[in-house]
């Protein structure tokens, strides 16, 4: 008896650890949740000076916005190239060699307005460990297999939809979940068989071409018992049946030319924040009565989103804005708790362990941040790229990986 209560509580000692322990793998936009959030007990080292994060390689790339996404033993970039064709490449973690590149044509010209932001890949992709599916500027969605780089499947939603090729190229970033796709895509929020590409539903189709096409990401999460799919499209928030595609609930959010892009950040089972360029921040409370959803706001103030999703921290949000200040939201009253003094970039890329928060500048500099409601804490800094860091970052365990407009580099958090 002595020996199996042994036995049980050893299994069940390294069970608790490996749930307890950061991820290994980073597989999508914002990583395992999609909320920028590290699951397990992540520690960080109190510096992102070079002493603590060391460079370990680092390789030139084409331009691109596309974040990097991690796998066991791969890192996979996706980049634009010569104006003309987009590639997406995986490279050994250790050792930062080439392993295979896959392209295909695929570039476009994004509106003047945007030009300065670049006309090059954005959307980031998302991996299941044996395919890698990356949206193409021009509205196509191409599945390859990530062992050698050869394409499985190919969706060109303009052509199979009768939509524009979008404005902006392909900017959401596309989910998995189980054995399908959620993409925003072809003008619609869309559900497709991830291992043929086969279309299974679409919903909430809007075929213009200013706002056809989402900026935001998918998300899936739990609200009042039922898991559905949650969306921001270019006009409004909604809540959508897993199953059909059919809307349980939407509100519309307001936005200057539709620049809903923040990634929904759902709290608790009933409530969702979210801010928008030209709008404010929103908080909504989602409610149920029998097979009746209501959508309702609870608060709003005057903060404005960018393109920075947040993080949530014990009752508080913590968002890169605008006006390229940092602020402290209340998540209960809607009230600031403060903003920072200084201006930063025009974007940020977050994640957070629970405690802090590690930030990159699209000017290039990575801020590590303590997670405190009353005042701004900057712990360290370190300018790491000349580069513009419009991508998200990537961390699996103790690596970072950091990719700049032209390139991408693996460090090592000592």
């Amino acid at each position: 008896m002595r020996f199996f209560a042994a036995t049980i509580f050893a299994l069940l000692a390294t069970a608790n650890a490996a749930s307890a322990a950061p991820p290994s793998e980073w597989y999508q936009w914002r990583g395992p949740s999609r909320d920028g959030k590290l699951p397990g007990s992540a520690e960080w080292p109190d510096s992102v000076e070079t002493d603590k994060l060391v460079k370990e390689w680092s390789k030139s790339l084409a331009e691109g916005y596309s974040s990097p996404v991690l796998s066991k033993d791969y890192v996979f970039t996706v980049e634009t190239k010569d104006k003309e064709d987009e590639i997406t490449r995986a490279f050994d973690r250790k050792t930062g060699e080439q392993l295979w590149e896959h392209s295909w044509a695929g570039s476009m010209k994004v509106p003047f307005f945007a030009a300065k932001n670049g006309s090059w890949a954005r959307s980031t992709p998302v991996c299941d460990g044996e395919s890698i599916y990356v949206g193409g500027m021009l509205d196509v969605l191409v599945c390859i297999n990530i062992a050698d780089g050869k394409e499985r499947w190919r969706v060109d939603f303009p052509a199979q939809e009768d939509t524009p090729p979008p404005g902006f190229g392909f900017a959401s970033s596309p989910m998995v979940d189980g054995d399908h796709l959620y993409v925003q895509a072809g003008g619609a929020v869309m559900k497709l068989d991830k291992h043929t590409g086969k279309k299974i539903w679409a919903s909430m189709q809007d075929k213009r071409e200013m706002y056809g096409s989402a900026f935001s990401s998918p998300i899936i999460s739990t609200l009042h018992g039922t898991r559905q799919l949650i969306v921001q499209t270019r006009t409004k928030l909604a809540g959508l049946d897993l199953e059909t595609g059919k809307v349980l609930w939407d509100y519309e959010v307001k936005a200057f030319r539709g620049m809903n892009i923040l990634t929904p950040t759902v709290i608790g089972d009933s409530q969702i924040f979210t801010s928008t360029y030209g709008g404010g921040c929103f908080m909504f409370d989602i409610s149920k009565d029998g097979d009746t959803w209501r959508a309702s706001k609870k608060w709003v103030n005057k903060i404005e989103g960018y393109m920075a999703s947040p993080d949530v921290i014990d009752g508080y949000v913590y968002l890169h804005g605008r006006d390229r200040r940092f602020h402290c939201i209340n998540l209960e009253t809607g009230e600031e708790a403060w903003q920072s003094d200084e201006k930063f970039g025009e974007y940020w890329s977050t994640i957070t362990n629970g405690k802090q928060i590690l930030a990159l500048d699209e000017r290039g500099e990575l801020l590590l941040i303590a997670a405190d409601p009353t005042e701004l804490k900057i712990v360290s800094r370190q300018r790491i790229s000349k580069s513009p860091t419009w991508a998200h970052i990537g961390i699996a365990g103790n690596e970072v990986y950091i990719r700049d407009l032209k390139g991408i580099t693996k460090y090592r958090w000592d």
